[in-house]
Formats: C-alpha cells, structure tokens, sequence
C-alpha cells in the first residue's frame, strides 16, 4: 500500500487545511467504535488539505500541491498519511467539499438506500439544521417530498426554509408531537433521525402506514457513560406490526462500495449550485472561530450545545515551524 502525505502547505495566498467535527467523534474517542484501541491513540474523521509529498507509486495520480479530501481516523493533525486509493481529487480546498464527506454522503446513501423517496411523500429530518440534516432536507426535497425539520432556534428554521424546508418545528418553542399529530394526522412516510431517545419515540409514533424510520445516530446519548438514551423498547414490535412499518439503520462504513460514486454526484450537485454545503466555523462561539487543533475541543463542545448551523468545520493553519 503505497502513501502520501498532504496538509494544505501555506502559500502567499495563505491557503489552510480543514478538518471536520462529527457527532461520532466522542463515541470514537470513548472506545465505543473498536474497544481493542487503547488511549493514546490518533481521532477525527475527514479532512481536506493538499498534498505535500507522495510515495513512489502515488507520483502517477498525484501531485505536490494537488487538492485533496480523505475519510481516514486520525485526522485531526496537521499532516496525515493517506493510502493514495482513499483520496479523493478535488477541484480546490474549500471547506464545503468537507460537508460533503461523511455528512452529505450519510444524507445521500441512506435515503437513496432505505428512504425509498417518491414524489408527494412526508419527510421529516431530525435535527435538521445539523450538518447531515441540510443534506437530507436538500436531498428529499430534490426527490419532489414535502419536508419537516425539527431544530432548536428561529434562526436555524429560517436557515431550514432558505433551503426548501417546507415545515419547520422549533422544539424549544413548540411541542413536536402536538404539531405532528395536527399537521400531519396520516403519519410521515420516512425519518432521517440523529437524536435518539424522546425524539425516536416521537418519530416512531408520527409513522404513517408502511413508514420508514432510519437511525443514522442518536446524538442525545452519546454524552453518556454508556453512549445511549433509553427508548420505548418495549412497544416497539407492536407498532411496527400495527403500520407495516420499518426502522433501519445506516452506518457509512457498511457502504463503501458505494461511496465513491455518491460523492462524486454531491460534488457535481454542489459546482452546479443545486447544492448548499452550509458550513459553521463557530465565528459566534464564545471563544471566536475554530482555528488550531487546540480548538477542537471547542468545536466538539458547540456541536453539543446545539449551536451549529451546518458543519462544523475547523482550520488548520499552516505552522511557521514546519520544514515542509
């Protein structure tokens, strides 16, 4: 397996190198992804950046100053070895080919895979202003459905809107099961849920006959000593006969055969401009924007807060003390 190396090396138009934050990243550093890992050991999961030297047999594909996206743990660094078949060329480093990595592939792979998306359906996406929630509303909508976001501020539900949300529930102002129930008395024909525990129950009820609920995580836990927020277990066989309904999960490892492909279709989508990649570099957290692999940290604790619009994104800019 041949490697290379790549960051973003800075030039006089001061080029950077960005990471992404994910929701999992806590679940990965808690050992819950591969328990056999012991600490110290390398987190983060995507990044974007330029290459900055190359093994022999990358040279043929590559070159130094090429710009560059990769899936790899231990990605939040300043330079990473990738195996050169687990690049992805880019156009340029801009951080909203970031999004588009896990997130907008997660959104993309798992509706087209168990949404089963037709015109006129109901879609309703959990804590859709998040940075894989942009995605599925974008997507379903693009698929001719009607839309209901779930989110936390007049502010993201007017973002949610600005996108093609056609129903927008701010949860702290109003009950999500009452407007569900009212808004929507026949079900919702698909879920893209993230949240977990009361909000699983919720989706779950609001199924409408032979709906399909799919978990692509359940952020509310993941803080937890055991990374989970209970549910409704009990009951669940019992609802799912009554509405021939499904829940199904979706994990982007299990999909790779298929990535590829996915991704290359977000990025047309995105140069042609039939795609937002909203991206939130925390200019409105306390502390100011996330540069610097000391601000992970930060990042991490935003994206729990709930404050994030879009991904969260994180710079890395170059050091004046690297030799490369």
């Amino acid at each position: 397996m041949f490697l290379y190396w790549y960051t973003c090396l800075c030039g006089d138009e001061g080029r950077k190198r960005f990471v992404g934050i994910n929701a999992s990243d806590i679940n990965y550093s808690a050992g819950r992804y591969d328990a056999s890992v012991k600490p110290p050991f390398d987190i983060g999961f995507e990044g974007v950046g330029e290459v900055v030297a190359l093994g022999l047999s990358a040279s043929a594909d590559y070159s130094v100053g090429q710009a560059v996206a990769y899936v790899k743990a231990g990605s939040f660094a300043e330079y990473t070895v990738v195996p050169a078949r687990q690049a992805v060329p880019l156009p340029s480093v801009k951080p909203e080919f970031l999004t588009l990595m896990v997130s907008g592939a997660t959104a993309y792979l798992s509706l087209k895979e168990l949404g089963d998306l037709s015109e006129g359906q109901k879609v309703l996406v959990t804590a859709a202003a998040g940075g894989t929630g942009q995605f599925a509303v974008q997507l379903a909508k693009k698929a001719n459905c009607h839309v209901i976001g779930t989110c936390s501020s007049d502010e993201k539900g007017g973002f949610l809107k600005s996108i093609g949300c056609d129903r927008t529930i701010n949860y702290k102002t109003e009950n999500v099961e009452s407007v569900l129930r009212k808004d929507y008395p026949e079900g919702v024909d698909v879920v893209y849920e993230s949240v977990g525990g009361k909000m699983f129950d919720l989706a779950l009820n609001a199924l409408a006959i032979k709906g399909r609920l799919i978990v692509i995580g359940f952020i509310a836990g993941y803080q937890n000593p055991t990374g989970l927020q209970p549910i409704k277990a009990e009951l669940l066989p019992a609802k799912l006969l009554k509405k021939s309904a499904s829940v199904r999960g979706f994990f982007l490892n299990h999909y790779l055969s298929d990535y590829k492909m996915a991704l290359q279709h977000l990025l047309k989508m995105y140069e042609r401009g039939d795609l937002v990649c909203e991206v939130d570099f925390g200019d409105m957290s306390p502390e100011g924007k996330f540069t610097g692999l000391e601000s992970v940290f930060r990042a991490v604790d935003y994206m729990y807060m709930g404050k994030n619009i879009g991904k969260i994104v994180v710079e890395l800019p170059h050091s004046v003390n690297s030799k490369l």
